[in-house]
């Protein structure tokens, strides 16, 4: 059952990512069958995200590298859920997620993707 609090921390997440952030996309690269073959295909989802660097005190070297960006991605009218292996295009820059936290506290509502990203 889903908790009250975490739609209310839903709702204000996304109001300040669409306060302070940008438009985006999380693209899913889906790859071709394994009997038929043919290309990936690539499917664009429209995003409300906020691309931010990590500080330097987190920046360790061997998990988080010094080109790492940290993106909020509003969980409000996002049709997928971001995985590992996705791309996110932020500031025309594309990045590949390489570590995705939910913020699903109740099993049942995602308050905000914050992913760990790449170029």
């Amino acid at each position: 059952m889903a908790n009250p609090i975490y739609a209310r921390l839903q709702a204000t997440a996304q109001r300040l990512i669409a306060k302070y952030g940008q438009a985006g996309t999380v693209k899913r690269i889906t790859p071709p069958d394994p009997v038929y073959g043919g290309d990936p295909v690539v499917t664009s989802y429209p995003a409300t995200l906020v691309p931010m660097a990590y500080e330097a005190r987190y920046i360790d070297g061997s998990v988080i590298l010094a080109g790492d960006v940290q993106i909020y991605i509003s969980s409000f009218g996002l049709s997928i859920t971001p995985q590992v292996g996705d791309h996110v295009v932020a500031n025309g820059i594309e990045y590949s997620i390489v570590n995705m936290d939910p913020n699903n506290f109740d099993g049942v509502t995602n308050v905000v993707y914050i992913c760990q990203a790449r170029a």
